[in-house]
This record gives C-alpha cells, structure tokens and sequence, in this order.
C-alpha cells in the first residue's frame, strides 16, 4: 500500500486548494481500520502533522491550521481529502498523507505553495 497524494498547486494567499490521497493498493479493511492523517514539510522544518481523522471518526487539526482546513475520508474509494481555504504563505510544503501510525512507506507528496 502507498499513498498517491495529488491536488497541489501555486496560489495567492487568502485561495483554496483540496488535496486528494488514494491508497493505492490498500483493502477496504485496512483503510477503514486505520486513523489517516495528512502531515506537511516545509523547507528546512521537520515533518509535522496538520490534520487527522480516526477510524471513530473524530477529527483534530493543529493550531496553525484550525479552522481553515477540512479532513475528509471517501471510503469507498479509499481516499483522504484535505480542504485548505484562507492559505498563508507559511502553509508552503510538501504535504503527504500516511497513517496515524505512519506505517506505510511515504509517497512523493502534493507541492503546495502559497505566495502573498
């Protein structure tokens, strides 16, 4: 299983971009048993998380990102989505999406920058 995370882009600050990750390969099981998450790394950063969403379907996002972003889980199709409105220039990174767990190997990532 590996995530295949698309959707990034260049924008101005204050635009929206919705990013998408397929699960490429997972059974329904696993995708529906696993808590996803997305997490993003900026230049020079570590990588953090920015939002998740639990296999009990709870939702929690960092600071810097509450109430501008939106996680959703499609689980027919095995996807997990990332609804970024109000984007500042420090939301600029490569943004990838695993488990909570981090277990599967990590994708190439969706560039995300933003400019003011």
């Amino acid at each position: 299983v590996r995530p295949v995370e698309s959707g990034g882009g260049l924008v101005q600050a204050g635009e929206s971009l919705r990013l998408s990750c397929k699960a490429s390969g997972a059974i329904t099981s696993f995708f529906n048993s696993n808590s996803w998450g997305w997490y993003r790394q900026a230049p020079g950063k570590q990588r953090e998380l920015v939002a998740s969403f639990s296999n009990t379907r709870n939702t929690n996002y960092a600071d810097s990102v509450k109430g501008r972003f939106t996680i959703s889980r499609d689980s027919a199709r095995k996807m997990v989505h990332l609804q970024m409105d109000s984007l500042k220039p420090d939301d600029t990174a490569v943004y990838y999406c695993n488990t909570l767990q981090q277990s599967l190997t990590w994708g190439q990532g969706a560039q995300v920058t933003v400019s003011s």
